[in-house]
């Protein structure tokens, strides 16, 4: 992997991770175009680069963050996140078998496309519209929607989002309390693959793998600075779209995507 080639990806993880349509789907895809998929380094690099789109949503809502005197804030995130810990741990190897075919993912994008056209109707009368409204209860059942996202090209935001919907949260109120809960479930999932899962199948810790070479430091740290970057402008632009919108416009870009890459990955790759 070349310098415009980590820019490329870190671009499109910094537009994806917060938007319904999934950030790793299209980063296999980027990857396997640029045909570097399968090296060790290009993996780890695609998992850390998240950290750049975490600190995008701890700047934009720092309020929420460095306010210490509403301790249930982050007692709802701890609880929303046990989920995605328990079950990611327990299913950890049959998802990472899933990831080395592309082919499935580009399915989920189409049926979760389909989905997102029709979801806006079946919640159209909200009940919570803040984040001070939901409940821990609410918080940990979105927490279980989140693991949905598991099956890779689901879209954890689509899923924690529907879920946020299906608890009575308005479509404002769920894409905001999605982010929120994508700071430590994405900081678990950085953490993990960076510092312990590199190490128990590789005895290579991540960090040493990152540190490698100069070439490896200078794109982790631009990937991680271009993810920020684009994630904050993606947020903000998400935000709009689905308070006018709602998510029919994600829907059907999920399902030309998914269309495309399936065409591609048949019979042209």
């Amino acid at each position: 992997m070349d310098i415009l080639q980590a820019i490329i990806i870190a671009i499109i993880e910094g537009l994806t991770e917060y938007l319904p349509v999934s950030s790793t789907g299209h980063m296999i895809f980027a990857s396997s175009y640029f045909d570097i998929q399968n090296d060790d380094f290009v993996k780890l690099f695609q998992v850390s680069i998240q950290f750049g789109a975490i600190l995008a949503v701890v700047v934009l809502y720092w309020r929420k963050f460095f306010n210490f005197t509403k301790l249930n804030f982050f007692i709802k995130l701890a609880c929303a996140v046990v989920p995605a810990l328990v079950l990611g741990k327990l299913f950890d190897d049959k998802i990472e078998a899933v990831l080395g075919n592309p082919i499935p993912i580009a399915i989920v994008l189409i049926i979760g496309g389909i989905v997102l056209l029709f979801i806006d109707n079946y919640f159209q009368n909200p009940t919570v519209t803040t984040e001070e409204e939901i409940t821990v209860k609410k918080a940990v059942t979105i927490g279980f929607w989140q693991c949905l996202a598991m099956m890779p090209g689901t879209s954890r935001s689509a899923a924690s989002i529907i879920g946020g919907m299906q608890q009575g949260l308005s479509r404002h109120a769920a894409a905001e309390f999605s982010f929120f809960l994508a700071v430590p479930t994405m900081l678990a999932v950085t953490c993990y693959s960076v510092f312990l899962k590199t190490y128990e199948h590789s005895q290579m810790k991540g960090y040493e793998l990152i540190l490698k070479s100069d070439e490896n430091i200078k794109m982790f740290l631009i990937g991680n600075v271009v993810a920020f970057i684009v994630a904050v402008l993606a947020i903000k632009f998400f935000i709009g779209i689905i308070k006018e919108y709602g998510f029919k416009p994600w829907g059907w870009y999920r399902i030309i995507v998914g269309s495309f890459l399936l065409v591609y990955f048949i019979y042209i790759k």
